[in-house]
């Protein structure tokens, strides 16, 4: 007899799911409902981890503009994935890997391959069960060695595209205890014109959810107030539950109170009683009380830093947006982001750098916007403005310096300019030996090997950091050593591949060839995010001076 598909299924491992679905728009906050879910419980003692559904048929993130799907997120496995799992990351503290994104790319190219393979044995294969059955066996396998596992199922319920995740939810719940599933569904709670919560909309994304066998067992309402005592007993009649499964999601000041809004209501006691999770943790007043005491920290100061990008949208520099609030939360700093647009600022926006206390140069791919940053850097060095350039800022800092002060003029990144007559920026020789473009990514977590009494030294406190790549150019080796003739040097290198660069001339000016931001936490700051701060308010000298280079935890 052929043998039958291995579905992952395992009755006796006792792993508990939260499954998280919206409703009526998207980008209501499922991935922060179900972030916040998921700090709750990692509060009450629990293992928690997170996968994230995105509907699409691209294989993964790596190829999005960052216009229609905010930033690409890297994992330390080199993973490209939706910016919810840096959310995920950062709420539940927590390292995750490619197994916890699936993409209809990834499931439909699995199934695809292992029928060329032969490995159906002649059925014809279909979304029922070969598609719900890999997509059930990625999030059983994403969920091995911990206590909770929450899947969000991005997009909306109704979407075409959605609907073999939906079923594959449904089977699961129909494989698994009651006791061990539970549904939780996002949908957005307007008001009329007249100042009522309207409830509409909520009962008819749910009745869409129940025609597909799907029954909620909880309800986060996202609305601009909390919802009202009248608004939640009639979500409760007409969706079919309980008046204390509805909770409100309202507009809060900081994403990263959610959890304790939430936890306010009784979200997590709720979801613990439900899943009949028997917490080995102290009660709830004794739990974990670290990230309210962080989220909520006093700030004594505040800084202004100007963020020069090319994309006027700021999920597409989420991470980086986040890496200075974790910056802030560590030296009880209030930091004021000011958009400054790459683009245009050569006509209108230089004036706002002259408003910023430092300024950050994040990453990015295409020649657009170059030419500002540039301009940006070049203000920065010969301004002594506190800077930091991460990845595509880090090379910019190289061509300015070959440009403006070696006099190379019109040096560039082949990347951005194939016909540059000095390429400062270049692939490395040993890449134009591999004929796939994709094969010559630099991806994922790699050490770098820090200079000894640098700034680099004094700012991550070891002579060794490890941290996340996204780029496939790098410092051309032909010209390093024109390059450090003077204050700039490479103190950060891994091999032949320069990661770090600091000026000797300047209170703050640092670049790093890989992406700090993705590694930042709320409670483990990103040192060079920490550094620009202490530059700007001179704790950084004072470190210096001292011989302290550990960056405070």
């Amino acid at each position: 007899m052929p043998k039958e598909p291995d579905t992952g299924y395992d009755p006796t491992l006792g792993r508990k799911f939260i499954f998280v679905t919206g409703g009526v728009m998207s980008g209501l906050g499922k991935g922060i409902t179900a972030a916040s879910t998921g700090r709750l419980l990692s509060n009450a003692g629990f293992d928690v981890t997170a996968v994230k559904i995105d509907p699409y048929l691209n294989v993964d993130a790596g190829t999005m503009n960052p216009y229609q799907h905010g930033e690409v997120y890297v994992l330390k496995d080199g993973g490209e994935v939706d910016l919810d799992l840096g959310n995920y990351e950062r709420f539940l503290g927590v390292d995750m890997t490619s197994d916890h994104n699936v993409t209809t790319g990834k499931t439909y190219q699995h199934v695809i391959e292992k029928e060329r393979a032969g490995d159906y044995l002649g059925k014809t294969v279909q979304i029922i069960p070969h598609i719900t059955d890999d997509i059930k066996r990625r999030i059983r396998e994403a969920a091995e060695g911990t206590d909770v596992c929450i899947v969000e199922v991005g997009g909306t319920v109704g979407d075409i595209e959605g609907m073999p995740y939906l079923e594959a939810l449904r089977q699961f719940a129909h494989e698994e205890d009651d006791d061990d599933i539970l549904f939780t569904h996002v949908t957005l709670v307007p008001y009329s014109k007249n100042g009522e919560q309207k409830t509409k909309p909520t009962q008819h994304s749910v009745k869409e959810l129940r025609s597909i066998g799907l029954q909620p067992d909880v309800l986060v309402g996202r609305c601009e107030n909390e919802l009202d005592p009248e608004t939640k007993e009639k979500i409760a009649l007409f969706c079919d539950v309980p008046t204390e499964a509805v909770f409100s999601n309202s507009d809060v000041e900081d994403v990263y109170h959610v959890p304790l809004m939430v936890e306010e209501e009784g979200l997590d006691e709720y979801v613990m009683e439900r899943l009949d999770l028997r917490p080995e943790a102290l009660p709830k007043p004794e739990r974990d009380n670290r990230w309210r005491e962080l989220v909520t920290r006093e700030r004594t100061e505040e800084v202004d830093i100007a963020l020069v990008g090319k994309y006027d949208l700021e999920d597409a520099y989420m991470s980086v947006h986040e890496a200075l609030k974790h910056a802030g939360i560590e030296r009880r700093t209030e930091v004021n982001v000011l958009w400054v647009d790459s683009d245009e600022m050569l006509d209108r926006h230089e004036h706002r750098l002259k408003e910023a206390d430092g300024v950050v140069v994040p990453g990015g791919f295409g020649s657009r916007g170059t030419a500002g940053k540039i301009k940006a850097i070049q203000y920065c060095r010969e301004n002594d403005v506190p800077f930091l350039g991460l990845c595509l800022g880090f090379q910019m800092a190289v061509v300015e310096h070959a440009r403006n002060v070696l006099g190379l003029e019109s040096a560039h990144s082949a990347e951005l300019e194939p016909e540059t007559p000095h390429p400062v920026i270049d692939i490395l020789p040993e890449q134009y030996e591999i004929d796939d473009m994709g094969g010559t990514m630099r991806l994922g977590a790699h050490d770098t090997e820090i200079e000894a009494g640098s700034l680099a030294e004094a700012v991550y406190g070891d002579t060794v950091c490890t941290e996340r790549h996204r780029h496939r150019y790098e410092v051309n080796p032909e010209y390093i050593e024109r390059l450090e003739d003077g204050p700039l040097s490479f103190s950060g290198r891994a091999n032949n591949r320069m990661e770090i660069l600091e000026r000797t001339d300047h209170p703050y000016f640092f670049g790093t060839q890989f992406h700090p931001e993705f590694r930042s936490r709320p409670d483990r700051a990103s040192p060079p995010f920490v550094g620009l701060l202490d530059a700007i308010t001179g704790d950084l000298d004072a470190r210096k001076l001292s011989g302290e280079t550990e960056v405070q935890a």
